[in-house]
């Protein structure tokens, strides 16, 4: 097994006679995870059949990533590539996974680079089964020199020795090659690379690349590289961009080793159109490993491909954390390997996983769009708009749309790696999400929505406010791409609030307005919301009938006495509410205008309520009302009374008559009265009159026996005073009547 390793190497002799070279890695400063160096392993495949080679299952050193390569660069493979794996972790061996063999060719192999899958992530692994099998109904060879490489990215940055992610110091590395082994230092950087296909580039030059030296990408900054000197008359300038350029993790930030990249970068005129690809295997990756498999690709397209450098320039995780790729200056037009045919006119974005019938997450989409967006926008170019490319080579592409070398072809800005050569890449699923990151690359704002208002009350389609508002809002886009809010009242902006924001306040003048929200995309397109209507109004609603005490029927006790609360409220727009504050708390709804409640007896209660309309303007009113109870020895007499006693009866006495004609009178002033009686199946009837006046008959009869019954009420509409007189009917077998009593509101 060959292996290759950067940093400070060693070499020790196997007993196979096979040489291995060693990294000894520099210890961690602060005692977490020590660094270990990334390294490369190569393993032959084995077998003497034309249609097949394999390797059983092996036992290996830790690695993370893996790929099938062969002899010849420009050598393709027809047929299929599975691997399995065994994790370091559990000690379980994975099923066969596919590896996709159907690469972006080389456009000008240069001595040494090698034919090759795609790389796969496959986490932390040490033992491989590989198998290689020619396609049915083919008659040729498998490529020569077939093996499997192995990659462990290591533990390369400072942030990875404590946590185990990506951090923003670079190892210092040194670079060496086993006997026998391909050089990869001296690489070509012609070659293809992107996750499910890369592709070379499209110089029709010598395989030295000719970028320029002076490259700022090995800086130490988490923040991308800087761009070379524009000194160097072969390095194009860095137009400023129309929108912001979003965080991107630097190659040091990853723990890139310059030293295996030694050629100067290729530059391109411009940036026309970007391409979007993923990487290829497993998507249960932790964000924190992402830097690991951006090292992992490096090494592979290095050490394995034989390559110069990275294909892509740009590399997305599912977090959305955007990694710096190919070496240059990422504000440069940097010449990538990544599209086959296409190369001189675009850049390359990778999004680390397998995307088939996996969405991309947000995250991921929102930083493809941003990286996307900057880039065209360095140039002038609307992301959600069409382009034509001149294709830099005779091929088919994944549609089945042919392209002949030469001639122009129109193609989305943003646009599938699919689009341009013939792979599935980037996947079913995230390829139907690229109209969705063309919108939110391009603008304007999406599914934006005024959702509340703060100071106001909805009645029906319409707020109602005393002037000062908050309006609330949300939108799909997110807020990295928005560049700011504005609160817009009868079309005219009154405040101004960040892309970040979700609501912003304003005060309005009385009267009717329209209230919205327009939301500007960082690429300056407008969006604006639906229109709320809002009225500012500082009238306070009014009881056209003051509350009210009224008698009700129901038992009487002593301490509590049946009542009817009426009332009624309006508003000059819209009635809310109407609120009983005292002697309890309950709140009713606009249209209620009476609540049966009970009162004490001999004490003046006041009953606060209060009407509230939309905007919150409200009214009190606070009248007070005391119940007073007239036992029946306060009454006037006639006739014949007999007086009972027991605690059932109201004040533990009553009076009993069954002489036809026997009264009771009571006098006194008040708006409401109401007769307390004890029922029973034998009671009888007897006639009410009201200052003089018969007024009804009242027939006291019931099923079941009852006590302290309020059986007749009367209320004015003012308080004066008033008689009440109960006359004994004398109904034939049943001629008594009990009373207990008057009540009376004053």
């Amino acid at each position: 097994m060959k292996r290759r390793a950067w940093l400070t190497l060693g070499a020790v002799v196997l007993g196979g006679g096979g040489v291995v070279t060693y990294a000894v890695a520099s210890p961690s400063g602060d005692g977490g995870r020590p660094k270990r160096p990334v390294k490369v392993y190569d393993l032959a495949l084995k077998g003497t059949a034309a249609d097949k080679r394999e390797l059983s299952r092996t036992d290996t050193e830790q690695f993370s990533m893996l790929g099938v390569s062969w002899t010849g660069a420009a050598t393709r493979l027809h047929g299929t590539a599975q691997v399995s794996t065994r994790s370091s972790d559990s000690g379980q061996w994975s099923a066969w996974h596919d590896l996709e063999v159907n690469a972006d060719p080389v456009e000008h192999p240069g001595p040494g680079m090698r034919g090759s899958s795609e790389p796969m992530w496959v986490g932390a692994s040490d033992g491989v089964q590989v198998r290689v099998v020619r396609k049915d109904g083919t008659t040729g060879a498998l490529p020569k020199g077939l093996e499997v490489n192995l990659v462990d990215p290591g533990v390369v940055t400072d942030a990875e020795t404590k946590t185990g992610g990506s951090g923003s110091e670079p190892a210092a590395f040194a670079a060496d090659v086993t006997p026998g082994a391909t050089d990869s230092t001296s690489a070509d950087p012609a070659a293809p690379s992107d996750s499910a296909s890369a592709a070379p580039t499209d110089a029709a030059t010598d395989t030295t690349s000719a970028d320029p030296t002076a490259s700022g990408s090995a800086a130490p900054s988490d923040s991308a590289s800087a761009s070379p000197s524009d000194s160097a008359p072969s390095v194009p300038p860095a137009p400023p961009s129309t929108v912001p350029e979003p965080p991107i993790t630097s190659r040091a930030g990853w723990g890139a080793d310059e030293s295996i990249s030694s050629d100067p970068s290729e530059y391109n005129a411009d940036v026309k159109a970007v391409f979007v690809h993923h990487t290829d295997g497993a998507n249960d990756y932790s964000c924190a490993d992402s830097a690991s498999i951006v090292r992992g690709i490096y090494a592979y397209h290095v050490q394995v491909n034989g390559w110069n450098d990275i294909g892509y320039n740009f590399l997305v995780d599912k977090c959305g954390t955007i990694f710096e790729g190919r070496k240059g200056g990422v504000d440069r037009p940097v010449l990538g390997a990544h599209t086959y045919g296409w190369n001189r006119e675009s850049a390359g974005i990778a999004v680390l996983g397998e995307y088939t019938s996996t969405s991309a997450t947000n995250a991921a989409m929102t930083s493809i769009a941003r990286i996307a967006a900057w880039k065209l926008g360095q140039y002038g170019a609307d992301p959600g708009s069409t382009v034509d490319l001149t294709a830099g080579a005779t091929q088919t592409n994944g549609l089945g749309k042919s392209f002949t070398a030469g001639s122009k072809y129109t193609f989305q800005r943003i646009s599938g790696h699919r689009d341009g050569y013939n792979t599935a890449c980037p996947g079913n699923t995230l390829y139907s999400q690229l109209p969705a990151i063309r919108t939110l690359a391009a603008g304007p704002v999406q599914g934006l929505k005024a959702t509340s208002v703060d100071g106001a009350g909805l009645s029906g389609s319409t707020y109602y406010t005393k002037g000062a508002i908050t309006v609330h809002w949300t939108a799909t886009t997110p807020a990295s791409l928005i560049s700011k809010f504005e609160l817009l009242v009868d079309g005219k902006s009154v405040a101004t609030a960040a892309g970040t924001a979700t609501s912003a306040g304003a005060t309005l003048p009385l009267g009717t307005h329209t209230v919205a929200v327009r939301a500007v995309h960082q690429s300056g397109k407008a969006a604006t919301s639906a229109a709320l209507n809002v009225v500012a109004e500082t009238t306070a609603p009014t009881f056209t009938t003051s509350p009210k005490l009224s008698l009700r029927g129901g038992t009487v006790n002593t301490s509590a006495v049946p009542v009817t609360l009426g009332w009624k409220a309006t508003d000059d727009k819209a009635l809310r509410q109407v609120k009983l504050l005292s002697p309890t708390a309950v709140t009713y709804g606009p249209t209620t205008t009476s609540s049966s409640r009970t009162a004490a007896s001999g004490t003046a209660t006041t009953w606060s309520m209060r009407a509230y309309d939309y905007a919150g303007n409200y009214r009190t009113s606070s009248p007070s009302y005391t119940p007073m109870i007239l036992q029946e020895t306060s009454a006037t007499k006639s006739g014949t009374w007999t007086a009972r006693s027991s605690s059932s009866y109201l004040g533990g006495k009553s009076y009993s008559s069954g002489s036809k004609g026997a009264s009771l009178s009571w006098t006194f002033t008040g708006r409401s009265a109401a007769w307390v009686v004890s029922r029973a199946s034998g009671s009888g009837q007897a006639y009410v009159y009201v200052d003089g006046t018969k007024v009804s008959t009242v027939d006291l009869k019931s099923t079941s026996t009852l006590y302290r019954q309020a059986i007749w009420t009367k209320t004015w509409s003012s308080s004066a005073a008033h008689t009440v007189k109960i006359v004994v009917v004398g109904t034939s077998g049943r001629p008594t009547v009990t009373t207990d009593g008057l009540v009376y509101i004053k």
